[in-house]
């Protein structure tokens, strides 16, 4: 089976062409800069160019085969819990959902669409972040808020990187020699966002992200945790309005806001360099990181493993050292020899004798969009 996946941010569109029981991908590119100046001008503009890239370098899709075109879809709400096939309906229910995840799920609705018209005659299929996060107990996900308000609403936690946790959960348990089924993890999934989850026997019973993906760690432009009063002090005080505070908190804040850089590299660039601002943004991305971890072991009660996975995850060494640091007593360590490696393989980063061993474990979401799509058309019908 080959499978197309799309995946659309606000400003970009990621796709691969994937077999996904092969050895490599077919094809893999990305859009990037949709709707700014020196881009193209919108995501249909930038699907007709992923069309062309698509088939310049493997010819007409019709052609190709396609069992499946796999879309990542952010949101879900509690409507979605599993992947998808896509018809009119599942369309306008995203549609529903856009409020709950509004810089997401209408670029996403968009290409797939799109996708759609281009390719009427191949299945496509929505592959939910929020679905891995559908096995919350009501004591994780519930706020304590007006029940009828929250109910009519749908306020509830989510979660979010589902299928990126879905995908290095399994990927840890073999690395570890478990059975997924048998094997409880947290997963610290560290990227410009980031978020950590509590996994048991291969279902996330806690997550830091809420109802949106703002809840939680500290991230790039995002605030993570913070007392909501803070909003409304400054909506009285300062008079940012719902949209400011909106912008405020997912789009200036995080490392950006506090060290004028979302990106750790230059953080860490700055905070050598003896920038006081850098240095105490880079202290509080880890120790909320560790808050969490200790969270979630004691929600565990017994964990095998911490993984560290995505961009920050996979590739800063000191990231994952000061995020453990002090946890020895958890039976937490982290070896500094073992933590120095370079490359893209998984790794055990723990010393031997450590009682919960410590990975890095790549992700790799658009081949988990392409099993989960594949595994879904290929299923005979009920």
């Amino acid at each position: 089976m080959t499978v197309l996946v799309l995946n659309c941010g606000s400003s970009s569109i990621k796709y691969q062409l994937i077999a996904p029981d092969g050895p490599a991908r077919l094809a893999k590119g990305i859009v990037e800069r949709i709707g700014e100046d020196d881009g193209v001008p919108d995501h249909a503009a930038a699907l007709r160019q992923v069309v062309a890239e698509l088939e310049r370098d493997c010819g007409p899709l019709a052609e190709l085969g396609l069992a499946a075109v796999g879309h990542r879809i952010v949101h879900g709400g509690d409507r979605f819990a599993e992947p998808t096939l896509v018809d009119d309906d599942v369309e306008r229910v995203i549609e529903e959902l856009s409020p709950l995840a509004p810089l997401h799920n209408p670029p996403g609705l968009t290409a797939l669409r799109l996708a759609r018209r281009e390719l009427p005659d191949v299945p496509h299929v929505a592959v939910f972040d929020t679905a891995f996060h559908q096995t919350l107990p009501p004591v994780a996900y519930t706020y304590a808020l007006e029940r009828d308000l929250a109910a009519r609403y749908g306020v509830r936690r989510y979660g979010f990187h589902g299928t990126s946790v879905s995908y290095v959960s399994r990927a840890a348990a073999r690395l570890l020699d478990r059975d997924p089924d048998d094997t409880n993890l947290v997963v610290l999934h560290l990227g410009n966002g980031a978020s950590a989850t509590a996994v048991r026997g291969g279902r996330s019973v806690d997550t830091s992200m809420g109802l949106t993906p703002l809840e939680g760690l500290v991230m790039g432009t995002r605030t993570g945790d913070i007392d909501p009063g803070a909003l409304f002090y400054l909506h009285r005080e300062a008079g940012l309005s719902v949209d400011d505070l909106d912008r405020l908190a997912n789009r200036s804040s995080g490392l950006l806001g506090l060290a004028g850089a979302n990106d750790l590299r230059e953080v860490h660039r700055q905070a050598k360099a003896g920038d006081a601002a850098a240095q105490l943004a880079r202290e509080l991305y880890c120790y909320r990181i560790r808050h969490y971890v200790g969270a979630y072991l004691a929600v565990l009660g017994r964990a095998h493993a911490i993984v560290f996975t995505a961009g920050v995850g996979e590739n800063d060494s000191w990231v994952r050292s000061h995020s453990l640091a002090g946890l020895r007593h958890l039976g937490v360590e982290v070896d500094h020899v073992r933590n120095s490696f370079t490359g893209s393989r998984a790794q055990v980063i723990s010393p031997d004798e450590a009682a919960i061993t410590v990975l890095v474990v790549p992700t790799d979401e658009e081949l988990e969009i392409a099993r989960q799509a594949s595994g879904l058309v290929a299923a005979p019908a009920s």
